[in-house]
Protein backbone atom coordinates (compact mmCIF):
# COMPACT_ATOMS: atom_id res chain seq x y z
CA UNK A 1 0.00 0.00 0.00
CA UNK A 2 1.51 3.44 -0.65
CA UNK A 3 2.66 5.17 2.14
CA UNK A 4 1.50 8.46 1.98
CA UNK A 5 2.95 10.53 4.72
CA UNK A 6 6.68 9.47 4.24
CA UNK A 7 9.73 10.60 1.97
CA UNK A 8 9.23 8.42 -0.48
CA UNK A 9 12.11 7.19 -3.38
CA UNK A 10 9.83 4.89 -5.16
CA UNK A 11 6.57 2.66 -4.96
CA UNK A 12 6.15 -0.81 -6.73
CA UNK A 13 3.44 -2.73 -6.47
CA UNK A 14 0.41 -4.61 -8.21
CA UNK A 15 -2.01 -2.58 -10.02
CA UNK A 16 -4.93 -2.38 -7.66
CA UNK A 17 -7.05 -0.98 -10.09
CA UNK A 18 -6.55 -3.44 -13.04
CA UNK A 19 -7.48 -6.37 -9.89
CA UNK A 20 -10.94 -3.97 -9.82
CA UNK A 21 -10.88 -4.39 -13.64
CA UNK A 22 -10.36 -7.85 -13.72
CA UNK A 23 -12.73 -9.40 -11.14
CA UNK A 24 -15.59 -6.82 -12.53
CA UNK A 25 -15.19 -7.97 -16.25
CA UNK A 26 -15.08 -11.82 -14.87
CA UNK A 27 -18.30 -11.10 -13.14
CA UNK A 28 -19.77 -9.41 -15.94
CA UNK A 29 -19.20 -12.38 -18.37
CA UNK A 30 -20.30 -14.78 -15.76
CA UNK A 31 -23.01 -13.21 -15.08
CA UNK A 32 -24.58 -11.86 -18.35
CA UNK A 33 -26.56 -9.13 -19.68
CA UNK A 34 -29.73 -10.62 -20.29
CA UNK A 35 -31.04 -10.23 -16.76
CA UNK A 36 -35.01 -10.52 -15.95
CA UNK A 37 -36.43 -7.05 -14.53
CA UNK A 38 -35.08 -7.03 -10.71
CA UNK A 39 -32.00 -9.20 -10.70
CA UNK A 40 -28.68 -8.03 -10.61
CA UNK A 41 -25.43 -8.18 -8.03
CA UNK A 42 -24.16 -7.12 -5.07
CA UNK A 43 -21.11 -5.70 -4.11
CA UNK A 44 -18.77 -6.69 -1.17
CA UNK A 45 -16.02 -4.18 -1.36
CA UNK A 46 -13.01 -3.97 0.82
CA UNK A 47 -11.95 -2.03 4.34
CA UNK A 48 -12.99 2.16 4.01
CA UNK A 49 -10.07 2.50 5.58
CA UNK A 50 -7.46 0.84 3.29
CA UNK A 51 -6.50 2.66 0.28
CA UNK A 52 -5.87 -0.45 -2.27
CA UNK A 53 -9.90 -0.86 -1.39
CA UNK A 54 -10.56 2.36 -2.85
CA UNK A 55 -8.40 1.67 -6.25
CA UNK A 56 -9.80 -1.65 -6.66
CA UNK A 57 -13.19 -0.62 -6.74
CA UNK A 58 -12.33 2.43 -9.04
CA UNK A 59 -11.11 -1.14 -11.18
CA UNK A 60 -14.60 -2.73 -10.00
CA UNK A 61 -16.48 0.48 -11.39
CA UNK A 62 -15.07 0.79 -14.87
CA UNK A 63 -15.81 -3.06 -15.99
CA UNK A 64 -18.87 -2.46 -14.53
CA UNK A 65 -20.11 1.23 -16.80
CA UNK A 66 -21.97 0.16 -19.57
CA UNK A 67 -22.31 -3.18 -18.93
CA UNK A 68 -26.35 -2.46 -18.04
CA UNK A 69 -25.75 -4.98 -14.96
CA UNK A 70 -27.88 -4.05 -11.85
CA UNK A 71 -26.25 -3.27 -9.01
CA UNK A 72 -28.46 -3.57 -5.78
CA UNK A 73 -26.80 -3.06 -2.93
CA UNK A 74 -23.04 -2.75 -2.15
CA UNK A 75 -20.88 -2.62 1.20
CA UNK A 76 -17.55 -1.58 2.66
CA UNK A 77 -16.72 -4.43 4.49
CA UNK A 78 -14.75 -3.09 7.95
CA UNK A 79 -11.54 -4.86 8.71
CA UNK A 80 -11.89 -7.10 5.26
CA UNK A 81 -14.00 -9.22 7.89
CA UNK A 82 -15.40 -12.70 6.68
CA UNK A 83 -18.08 -12.70 9.33
CA UNK A 84 -19.45 -9.14 8.62
CA UNK A 85 -19.13 -10.38 4.72
CA UNK A 86 -21.36 -12.97 5.29
CA UNK A 87 -23.97 -11.16 7.86
CA UNK A 88 -24.65 -8.37 5.10
CA UNK A 89 -24.87 -10.47 2.55
CA UNK A 90 -27.38 -12.61 4.37
CA UNK A 91 -29.09 -9.37 5.27
CA UNK A 92 -29.27 -8.64 1.74
CA UNK A 93 -30.26 -12.05 0.48
CA UNK A 94 -33.35 -11.48 2.92
CA UNK A 95 -34.59 -8.49 0.58
CA UNK A 96 -34.04 -9.75 -2.58
CA UNK A 97 -33.76 -13.39 -2.61
CA UNK A 98 -32.81 -15.01 -5.97
CA UNK A 99 -32.91 -11.92 -7.73
CA UNK A 100 -29.63 -11.77 -6.28
CA UNK A 101 -27.13 -13.26 -10.01
CA UNK A 102 -24.01 -12.38 -9.03
CA UNK A 103 -21.55 -11.29 -6.14
CA UNK A 104 -18.46 -9.10 -6.17
CA UNK A 105 -16.33 -10.05 -3.13
CA UNK A 106 -12.87 -7.50 -2.92
CA UNK A 107 -11.02 -10.56 -1.26
CA UNK A 108 -10.99 -14.48 -1.04
CA UNK A 109 -12.00 -13.86 2.65
CA UNK A 110 -14.90 -11.39 1.92
CA UNK A 111 -15.62 -14.48 -0.85
CA UNK A 112 -15.75 -16.89 1.65
CA UNK A 113 -18.14 -15.05 3.81
CA UNK A 114 -20.33 -14.56 1.17
CA UNK A 115 -20.37 -17.76 -0.66
CA UNK A 116 -21.33 -18.97 2.88
CA UNK A 117 -24.36 -17.11 3.34
CA UNK A 118 -25.41 -17.63 -0.61
CA UNK A 119 -25.27 -21.59 0.50
CA UNK A 120 -27.47 -20.61 3.45
CA UNK A 121 -30.04 -19.24 1.52
CA UNK A 122 -29.99 -21.78 -1.26
CA UNK A 123 -28.06 -20.23 -3.56
CA UNK A 124 -24.91 -22.22 -4.70
CA UNK A 125 -24.88 -21.56 -8.02
CA UNK A 126 -24.34 -17.56 -7.91
CA UNK A 127 -20.97 -16.65 -9.28
CA UNK A 128 -18.50 -14.80 -6.89
CA UNK A 129 -14.97 -13.01 -7.27
CA UNK A 130 -12.18 -13.02 -5.57
CA UNK A 131 -8.38 -11.73 -4.84
CA UNK A 132 -5.03 -12.99 -3.40
CA UNK A 133 -5.59 -16.83 -4.43
CA UNK A 134 -5.66 -18.02 -1.10
CA UNK A 135 -5.20 -21.92 -1.20
CA UNK A 136 -8.67 -22.37 0.35
CA UNK A 137 -9.77 -19.56 -2.53
CA UNK A 138 -8.37 -21.96 -4.96
CA UNK A 139 -9.78 -25.10 -3.12
CA UNK A 140 -13.48 -23.22 -4.09
CA UNK A 141 -12.33 -22.53 -7.38
CA UNK A 142 -11.30 -26.06 -8.27
CA UNK A 143 -14.91 -27.10 -6.73
CA UNK A 144 -17.03 -24.68 -8.44
CA UNK A 145 -17.87 -22.69 -5.69
CA UNK A 146 -15.80 -19.70 -6.32
CA UNK A 147 -16.06 -17.77 -10.04
CA UNK A 148 -12.30 -16.57 -9.45
CA UNK A 149 -9.67 -14.91 -7.81
CA UNK A 150 -6.64 -13.18 -8.56
CA UNK A 151 -2.96 -13.88 -8.25
CA UNK A 152 -0.12 -11.51 -7.88
CA UNK A 153 3.54 -12.91 -8.29
CA UNK A 154 5.11 -11.52 -4.85
CA UNK A 155 8.16 -12.64 -5.92
CA UNK A 156 8.12 -10.80 -8.96
CA UNK A 157 7.51 -7.43 -7.03
CA UNK A 158 10.24 -8.45 -4.64
CA UNK A 159 12.73 -9.16 -6.91
CA UNK A 160 12.11 -5.38 -8.79
CA UNK A 161 11.67 -3.86 -5.61
CA UNK A 162 14.94 -4.95 -4.47
CA UNK A 163 16.83 -4.13 -7.91
CA UNK A 164 15.52 -0.91 -7.69
CA UNK A 165 16.65 -0.37 -4.02
CA UNK A 166 20.17 -1.12 -5.43
CA UNK A 167 20.01 1.12 -8.29
CA UNK A 168 18.95 4.19 -6.39
CA UNK A 169 21.98 3.44 -3.56
CA UNK A 170 24.12 3.60 -6.38
CA UNK A 171 22.50 6.88 -7.76
CA UNK A 172 21.20 5.69 -10.44
CA UNK A 173 17.38 6.98 -11.59
CA UNK A 174 15.53 3.48 -12.48
CA UNK A 175 12.48 4.00 -14.97
CA UNK A 176 9.20 4.41 -13.60
CA UNK A 177 5.77 3.88 -15.48
CA UNK A 178 4.11 6.62 -13.87
CA UNK A 179 4.09 8.68 -10.97
CA UNK A 180 1.80 7.65 -7.93
CA UNK A 181 1.37 10.45 -5.43
CA UNK A 182 4.40 12.18 -7.06
CA UNK A 183 6.30 9.09 -6.17
CA UNK A 184 8.32 7.65 -9.63
CA UNK A 185 6.41 3.65 -9.16
CA UNK A 186 6.35 0.55 -11.25
CA UNK A 187 2.69 -1.21 -11.37
CA UNK A 188 3.11 -5.03 -12.03
CA UNK A 189 -0.02 -7.03 -13.76
CA UNK A 190 -2.29 -9.46 -11.68
CA UNK A 191 -3.80 -12.46 -13.42
CA UNK A 192 -7.04 -13.72 -12.97
CA UNK A 193 -7.47 -17.17 -11.71
CA UNK A 194 -10.48 -19.82 -12.89
CA UNK A 195 -10.99 -23.82 -13.27
CA UNK A 196 -8.95 -23.61 -16.91
CA UNK A 197 -5.78 -21.96 -15.54
CA UNK A 198 -5.29 -23.50 -12.23
CA UNK A 199 -2.80 -26.06 -13.49
CA UNK A 200 -0.66 -23.35 -15.28
CA UNK A 201 -1.19 -20.20 -13.08
CA UNK A 202 -0.68 -22.16 -9.34
CA UNK A 203 0.25 -25.23 -9.56
CA UNK A 204 3.01 -24.87 -12.52
CA UNK A 205 4.03 -21.35 -11.62
CA UNK A 206 4.65 -23.20 -7.51
CA UNK A 207 2.28 -21.63 -5.66
CA UNK A 208 0.51 -24.76 -4.25
CA UNK A 209 1.26 -28.17 -4.84
CA UNK A 210 -1.64 -30.68 -6.29
CA UNK A 211 -1.52 -32.10 -2.86
CA UNK A 212 -1.77 -29.09 -1.22
CA UNK A 213 -4.67 -28.33 -3.29
CA UNK A 214 -6.25 -32.00 -3.35
CA UNK A 215 -7.30 -32.94 0.09
CA UNK A 216 -9.60 -35.43 0.41
CA UNK A 217 -12.82 -33.38 0.16
CA UNK A 218 -11.55 -31.79 -3.32
CA UNK A 219 -9.91 -34.59 -4.71
CA UNK A 220 -13.49 -35.19 -7.16
CA UNK A 221 -13.41 -32.01 -8.16
CA UNK A 222 -9.47 -32.45 -9.11
CA UNK A 223 -9.67 -35.45 -11.04
CA UNK A 224 -12.55 -33.80 -12.81
CA UNK A 225 -10.12 -30.96 -14.06
CA UNK A 226 -7.10 -33.54 -14.38
CA UNK A 227 -5.26 -32.05 -11.69
CA UNK A 228 -4.74 -35.58 -9.85
CA UNK A 229 -2.67 -36.49 -12.96
CA UNK A 230 1.35 -35.70 -11.71
CA UNK A 231 -0.31 -35.85 -7.92
CA UNK A 232 -0.16 -39.20 -5.33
Amino acid sequence: RFISEAPLDYFVAYDAGRVGHIQGTALVEAVGTDLAPGEGVLLVHGAPTDPNAAVIKRGLNEALWGSGITVLAEYDTPDWSPDASQQWVESQLTVFGDRVVGVYAANDGTAAGAISALRAGGLESVPVTGHDAELAAIQRIVAGDQLMTVYKRIGQQARLAAAIAVRLLRGEEPTADLLVGGVPSRLLQPVAVTRENVRSVIIDGGVFTVDEICTPAYRAACADLGLLEEGR
